[in-house]
């Protein structure tokens, strides 16, 4: 079973970068989408951006131009960097992988934006 284990949130100044990592604990997995998701205090986990394993990626309307999302050749990690963050982009960021039926959640890091 794949761990997926988290890194790079913390606390960024508006206008800031962050970059986010997410790494399968286990080699050997090889996954077909990988995802980030996030969830700000009292509002439901929103679909951040995705990709899958021909590079096409998707993305919400709120972050568009501003994050980018990418993987790693092995596709057993996944990448959010972050531009011109928003006081609108604090929540915990959560990584999600698919791998058949299955999917996999990571267990969430913290972004906060804030002067």
């Amino acid at each position: 079973q794949a761990q997926l284990v988290e890194s790079g949130g913390g606390l960024v100044q508006p206008g800031g970068s962050l970059r986010l990592s997410c790494e399968a604990s286990k080699r050997g997995f090889a996954f077909t989408a990988m995802a980030w998701y996030r969830q700000a205090p009292g509002k439901e986990r929103e679909l951040v951006a995705s990709i899958v394993g021909g590079g096409i990626t998707n993305y919400a309307d709120s972050v568009k131009g501003r994050f980018s999302i990418s993987r790693n050749k092995a596709f057993n990690s996944v990448y959010l960097q972050m531009n011109s963050l928003e006081p609108s982009d604090t929540a915990v960021y959560y990584c999600k992988a698919v791998s058949g039926p299955i999917e996999y959640w990571g267990q969430g890091t913290q972004v906060t934006v804030s002067a």
